[in-house]
């Protein structure tokens, strides 16, 4: 199935479910009696944007095509945007413009021996590389031991990738692993969200979300809060089927392999001297005597 996206849509949407967050009080303004709605109303934004009420109406229907950065900005202090959802906006508003002429696509790249070697360097640490859609395009041997449920599920395996995405949305089995489940499906809707402002021409991507929306509620239920995620760390707690549980941190860092494409290598550590830092290294001890995997690339 795949999934096309109406610019409009996503603009209207997403500064809606922005204003519904704000209360008067937030933002320095009277409550103003009753509310029929949750959070600010049109004409109180434009008052804080400084634009007129018709102006950030027509805006909010996703009439954004030509509006410069500077309002942009506006709106967005308006809203109290964070750095992540300014950026969204931007991207939204540059895949608005009529283009001068076709634009590329963004292509998915091979892994180089030189990011492979980063990889494997990292012996203490599960590090992995991974593109926009979440899927893990490359890792190391200890990413392989500490992600096998995701490696190893029917889900990621049909698609001959391991999908992040898919093993935490379609595999039930996700939700005894990720020991905070619902935080996983957040993150993860919101990191697809901000990738489909980048790249709003990305048919795998579209294909994606709409192979999500359609098989899974919880996905629908987190896509449509229009939340966005670019930076991606912090704490991680699993439920390891060998090693039992683990509280690590993670951090992500992009990884440029070209003008047109930047993956994300992710790297979980925990820390020294704790129980999950032990069962870490019994992991690590574990995956050194299985056959090693080579890593998916991408096709």
């Amino acid at each position: 199935m795949e999934h096309r996206p109406d610019h409009r849509d996503q603009i209207r949407d997403f500064l809606a479910t922005r204003r519904a967050k704000l209360t008067p009080g937030q933002v320095g303004l009277p409550a103003g009696g009753r509310r029929r709605v949750p959070g600010l109303r049109r004409e109180e934004v434009a008052v804080l944007a400084g634009v007129s009420t018709e102006w950030y109406t027509r805006l909010e229907k996703g009439h954004i095509s030509g509006v410069s950065q500077e309002v942009l900005d506006a709106v967005a202090q308006a809203l109290r945007l964070d750095q992540d959802e300014r950026t969204y906006l931007s991207d939204l508003a540059r895949a608005a413009r009529p283009a001068r002429r076709a634009l590329s696509r963004r292509k998915d790249v091979q892994v180089p021996p030189r990011v492979q070697w980063l990889l494997d360097s990292m012996t203490m640490s599960a590090a992995f590389v991974r593109n926009g859609r979440q899927d893990v395009v490359a890792g190391n041997a200890l990413a392989r031991a500490l992600l096998a449920p995701l490696f190893d599920s029917p889900v990621t395996t049909s698609h001959g990738r391991a999908s992040l995405a898919r093993y935490i949305f379609l595999d039930p089995g996700s939700q005894r692993f990720f020991t905070d489940w619902d935080a996983a499906t957040a993150v993860t809707a919101a990191l697809l969200r901000a990738e489909a402002g980048r790249e709003p021409h990305d048919r795998a991507l579209r294909d994606l979300i709409g192979e999500l929306s359609t098989l899974s509620t919880d996905f629908r239920t987190q896509w449509a809060s229009h939340d966005v995620r670019i930076r991606h760390d912090g704490d991680k707690r699993l439920c390891h089927p060998e090693v039992g549980e683990l509280e690590l941190t993670y951090q992500s860092l992009d990884l440029p392999l070209s003008a047109r494409t930047v993956y994300g290598l992710t790297v979980y550590t925990a820390e020294p001297g704790s129980t999950s830092e032990e069962r870490l290294k019994l992991l690590a001890s574990l995956a050194a005597t299985q056959p090693a995997h080579p890593a998916d690339q991408p096709r």
